[in-house]
């Protein structure tokens, strides 16, 4: 065990020194996100059946969507390791095969906090709040945190099954509906009955939902079964893609030599 982590770790800071050889990707990344929200909180934006101050029931949403985009970050590296070969060589060294996977989720782990980070301090300068207790921010960011992990995993497996940089693209295509598709921006009541059906019940609605109540800012209106027990439905549904994505991932991985 002491050597599984010692490989990790060293697979880790293989990771986090990518950060400073390729200052513009990681700026880019945390970037990408404030832009998105200047952009629905002051041109697009326009609160569609929400109650209250607009700023705190986006930010929120936006956080969560941040969790989900992520996604392709993973993607990409993992694609790119494998057509370089890295992976491969890895694979030839006296280590640990699950070093390679953890190395790359801590990683990824680590940058999904410090977005979150930035991607909060600008919602504070734009008079976001949050009016819970402390333990409640806790949950919030835990719950976050905890989608991340699990889109994390679908990433992982998505790029190996995609193998090439240039499917990168195509699966990317398939992930911005998923996000789109959701209460970030706007209320589901202010949707066709069957698109805020479909809409309450996509696990990043639940922990947008389940956020937003602990951090005491205005929610989604909804009468569904999925609105009532969002909290529920935002830690079942990443313990859920994690029970099938993370053996998938790893099945997929030591299939790679064969």
């Amino acid at each position: 065990m002491a050597y599984v982590v010692q490989d990790s770790w060293t697979m880790t800071r293989r990771e986090l020194a990518h950060w400073s050889r390729q200052p513009v990707q990681v700026i880019v990344g945390l970037i990408f996100p404030v832009m998105m929200l200047l952009m629905f909180g002051f041109l697009i934006g326009g609160g569609r059946g929400i109650e209250g101050d607009y700023v705190e029931f986006l930010v929120p949403g936006m956080l969560a969507l941040t969790m989900a985009f992520g996604l392709e970050s993973t993607l990409t590296a993992v694609t790119q390791d494998l057509n370089k070969g890295v992976i491969d060589r890895f694979r030839s060294m006296p280590m640990s095969s699950s070093a390679v996977l953890v190395g790359r989720s801590l990683a990824d782990m680590l940058q999904s906090a410090v977005g979150l980070l930035v991607l909060g301090a600008v919602g504070l300068l734009l008079g976001w709040r949050w009016h819970g207790s402390l333990s409640a921010v806790l949950g919030a960011f835990a719950l976050l945190m905890l989608f991340r992990f699990a889109m994390l995993w679908v990433g992982i497996w998505l790029g190996m099954v995609a193998g090439r940089p240039e499917m990168v693209q195509a699966v990317q295509i398939l992930v911005w509906p998923v996000g789109f598709l959701s209460n970030a921006f706007a209320s589901p009541a202010s949707m066709p009955a069957w698109l805020g059906a479909v809409v309450e019940w996509n696990p990043l609605s639940a922990t947008a939902t389940a956020i937003r109540d602990l951090f005491g800012n205005p929610a989604a209106a909804g009468t569904s079964w999925a609105s009532d027990n969002a909290a529920l439905l935002a830690v079942v549904w990443p313990l859920v893609m994690l029970a099938v994505f993370f053996p998938l991932a790893v099945g997929r991985f030591r299939a790679l030599s064969k």
